[in-house]
């Protein structure tokens, strides 16, 4: 089957090639060229969910009071107001409607252009019915939910002939609070209104919800804890945590509990285990209060979190931010990847290279143990005694085990840009080649295409990996022809 980038501009032209293309393909025989990965992978999840291309009517799943009731405990509501100004109001004059489901892919909003809303409800392209995958095939809002990224259909990239004549846009909405799919957020038109900036403006949009999610997460943070302090306090030492109406841990008490960064709030008595030992959850106004009674001779190592794949690094111990100098950040960099200890020679070769001096290090660690506790900082050999999350480390995890939308979420910046300690430099690279090597080998254009605009920017062999893999029309073609251009100038 042979793949060509020449695919017409022209929405109806392209329409017609995909007709021909899905007919040929479901009928086992040679297509013009081949759909594109998102669509084939799609449509073989359809297929296997015994999706029938002929049968076009989506389940109706909510009546009118069973709709209201989702809408109102939606946690999309109250963004509607602002996504009917950004994409109806973005989009006036076009032939559109907006559309926005739950994480199933029901239908909770739909509001648009008057005559594509009446072509829609013919289609059962209305609220109250389900759009995933499973139970009407390909279609934007289905695969976006399936794949956790932004995707355009157009015409017979659906599987389901009845939607043909439609083009779409969606992108999901994740939940900062869980990192959980909320929903998906759709433009959807007749095929003759497809427009390469339509999935931007729907990634925008979808990046607008979650920026506003997360600014009333962080609002509910700051009432739990100024509500919740007084909780804390009345502690009296004993190992305890703000936690969200989730289990994230909002606060915590200086203590020997070690906490993740989430407590799975599942037992229904109140109590659960917690690294082997019994906690107990009190509710509060909104979160809950966790509490531990203190254990005699029982030491519980502390959780040390790394977010050091940033310019500016973050060290949390024990629930509370720490700060650390740059030289500081890189003998914990160093630490985290020498889990089973280092001699200070060792450790003076890592942060300074052939110049280091192991009485410089000794002198480091000693002002390091200090800030963060002996209990932390071990020696003979130096090392850390608690429970590591580190960034850095996910990243290296993800990438060995081919999560690469985890691994591009994760580097978003490189491990500590401005050090120059060489066991830094070593393992910045290493991580950067890692990342590359498997998304070059993945060849998938929308991952592809996040490490180009991101770390990625001055690769070369990516934007030319990432021009092959785009179809001819894709908005993002002129960008990467443009960047690889001046790449290739560039002396």
């Amino acid at each position: 089957m042979k793949r060509t980038d020449d695919i017409p501009a022209d929405p109806l032209e392209r329409a017609r090639l995909l007709r021909r293309v899905h007919s040929a393909v479901l009928s086992g025989q040679r297509a013009p060229r081949s759909p594109r990965p998102v669509i084939s992978d799609s449509w073989r999840r359809s297929l296997a969910a015994s999706v029938d291309p002929d049968r076009w009517e989506p389940p109706v799943v909510f009546d009118a009071d069973r709709l209201a009731e989702e809408r109102a405990a939606h946690p999309l509501a109250g963004c509607v107001p602002m996504l009917r100004r950004t994409l109806l109001e973005a989009a006036d004059g076009t032939t559109h409607i907006m559309i926005i489901t739950d994480a199933a892919g029901n239908i909770l909003w739909r509001e648009g252009h008057p005559n594509v809303c009446r072509d829609a409800d013919r289609v059962r392209l209305a609220e109250g019915t389900t759009w995933s995958e499973s139970c009407i095939g390909t279609n934007a809002m289905g695969t976006t939910l399936a794949t956790g990224l932004p995707v355009q259909i157009h015409s017979a990239e659906h599987l389901v002939r009845r939607y043909h004549s439609w083009t779409c846009a969606a992108s999901p909405v994740h939940d900062p609070e869980t990192g959980g799919l909320l929903g998906a957020i759709d433009l959807s038109g007749p095929l003759h209104t497809m427009h390469p900036a339509l999935p931007a403006l729907v990634s925008a949009a979808a990046t607008l919800v979650e920026g506003t999610l997360r600014e009333r997460m962080a609002r509910r943070d700051e009432r739990l804890r100024e509500r919740g302090m007084d909780a804390l306090r009345a502690l009296g030492g004993e190992p305890g945590a703000l936690l969200s109406s989730s289990g994230r841990v909002v606060a915590a008490a200086p203590g020997d509990l070690a906490l993740p960064a989430r407590v799975e709030l599942d037992r229904p008595d109140g109590s659960l285990l917690l690294g082997g030992r019994e906690v107990r959850i009190e509710p509060l106004a909104e979160g809950y209060l966790l509490r531990a009674p203190r254990q005699a001779g029982a030491r519980w190592p502390p959780t040390v979190r790394l977010r050091f794949l940033t310019s500016r690094p973050v060290v949390e111990l024990r629930g509370r931010e720490v700060s650390l100098s740059p030289r500081r950040a890189e003998l914990l960099a160093v630490l985290a990847l020498s889990r089973e200890g280092v001699n200070a020679e060792q450790l003076a070769l890592a942060l300074h290279g052939e110049r280091g001096n192991p009485v410089t290090v000794r002198a480091e660690i000693h002002r390091l143990r200090a800030q963060l506790g002996d209990d932390v900082v071990r020696t003979k050999p130096y090392r850390l005694d608690a429970e590591l999350d580190a960034d850095f480390l996910r990243l290296r995890a993800a990438v060995r085990a081919g999560r690469l939308a985890e691994a591009l979420e994760l580097h978003r910046d490189a491990l500590l840009p401005a050090s120059e300690a060489p066991a830094v430099r070593e393992e910045r690279a290493d991580l950067l080649a890692g990342l590359r090597g498997a998304l070059l080998a993945a060849r998938d254009p929308e991952a592809l295409w996040r490490f180009a605009d991101g770390s990625g920017r001055d690769d070369v062999e990516a934007h030319e990996a990432l021009l092959h893999l785009l179809p001819a029309q894709d908005w993002r073609r002129p960008t990467v022809a443009a960047r690889l251009g001046r790449l290739l100038d560039e002396p």
